[in-house]
């Protein structure tokens, strides 16, 4: 079988690289990597070589879907990718499409594979996120998808009550604590080298993106994320890039300006790339933000988030998780409870709720049984009339 896997972002690659390495070193299979977003775009790091750094090979690029400013880009883009993503699938004419989660890459990839009666397996469906308009997109493409493989027994739950049959949903827990058990991480002097910076306690590491459902100010919210940071004088502070939602381009001027105006205690990063960002999370007193990575890789380690906003608002979440409004005064009352005493011993008693290791060979055993002739055909699952 051809298994063809989507990515479009640094982040989203580092879940999926374990289960592509194990469907590439699989005699029964043969991998197939669209690569599409912000992995090829020179602002965001360049990250489509990251892929070619852990020797897998890019079959096709789908470059329609870069970074978006507007609602209006996003919609024309999605557009541009359906036709993009349909041009790659007819070429490479995979029997399966793998995509993982709910960006707008996804969605447009989904609907291409879907109108060209190609199967989909979606990973990390059923969540909730109220603040980003990837919750809609999330459960749009599990009604496009025919298998569907999720971190939780509560996610489970949500995916057959969009009507999916109970025997194509799986539960197989979080990818990125799967790959989290098997990376080798770096120390502080070696992060401290690739950094070029001395890296003193307690370390901050910073990821935050825009806000896409609801009321939202980037500019307004970044600059008073700013503002409470910079009240944590003795810090170590690491900032990221955002993703390419409406609004990337405030947070990303503002973190950048911060990390070049504040002194060496700053660095912002384009991309730090798996390794470097969880050799920092498992180095970090806390992660501060609004990345899905806080509350479903941080747990492990296990180190504090603050949870800045309603953008993950709906995820479950561990002991391990603060969360707050978006404003200084907020965040810092915030950041002073995960960085106190008593929180911080009492991590050593967190349980991340999404489970051990294990993911990706649990969905590589779901490729495995696959078999066509059972899903041809897709027939609604109603609560109320089945048995």
């Amino acid at each position: 079988m051809r298994i063809c896997v989507v990515t479009a972002t640094r982040a989203e690659f580092g879940l999926l690289s374990g289960l592509m390495r194990l469907i590439d070193d699989s005699t029964a299979f043969e991998l197939q990597v669209v690569v599409s977003g912000t992995h090829l775009l020179e602002d965001f790091g360049n990250t489509v070589q990251d892929i070619a750094n852990e020797g897998f090979s890019v079959s096709r690029t789908v470059d329609s879907i870069t970074q978006a400013r507007t609602g209006f880009d996003v919609a024309s883009q999605v557009g541009a990718g359906i036709t993009g993503f349909a041009n790659a699938f007819t070429e490479l004419d995979p029997d399966f499409v793998v995509v993982l989660g709910d960006r707008y890459e996804m969605f447009a990839a989904t609907q291409a594979a879907f109108f060209l009666g190609i199967h989909t397996l979606h990973i990390h469906g059923g969540e909730v996120t109220h603040g980003a308009l990837d919750d809609s997109i999330r459960h749009a493409i599990t009604k496009l998808a025919s298998v569907h493989c999720v971190a939780h027994e509560e996610y489970a739950s949500r995916v057959i009550q969009l009507g999916e049959q109970p025997e194509s949903v799986h539960i197989v827990g979080s990818l990125g604590i799967d790959q989290l058990h098997n990376t080798a991480l770096q120390t502080r002097q070696e992060l401290e080298i690739d950094l070029d910076m001395e890296i003193n306690d307690p370390v901050l590491l910073v990821s935050y993106h825009p806000v896409t459902n609801g009321q939202s100010d980037a500019r307004n919210e970044a600059l008073e994320l700013v503002a409470s940071l910079e009240g944590m004088e003795k810090a170590t502070i690491i900032l990221t890039m955002p993703n390419a939602d409406p609004g990337h381009q405030f947070i990303s001027e503002i973190f950048r300006a911060a990390a070049e105006g504040n002194g060496p205690g700053w660095v912002f990063r384009e991309s730090l790339g798996r390794v470097r960002y969880w050799s920092v999370m498992a180095l970090a007193a806390v992660v501060v933000g609004n990345s899905s990575s806080g509350l479903l890789e941080a747990p492990s380690f296990p180190t504090a988030t603050v949870n800045i906003g309603p953008r993950q608002s709906g995820r479950i979440v561990a002991d391990s998780v603060v969360s707050c409004e978006p404003n200084k005064d907020s965040i810092t009352q915030a950041l002073e409870q995960a960085l106190s005493g008593p929180f911080q011993q009492e991590l050593r008693n967190v349980e991340n709720p999404l489970g051990g290791p294990g993911a990706a060979k649990r969905i590589f055993r779901v490729l495995e049984s696959v078999s066509k002739s059972n899903l041809e055909r897709k027939i609604f699952y109603d609560l109320g009339r089945e048995k």
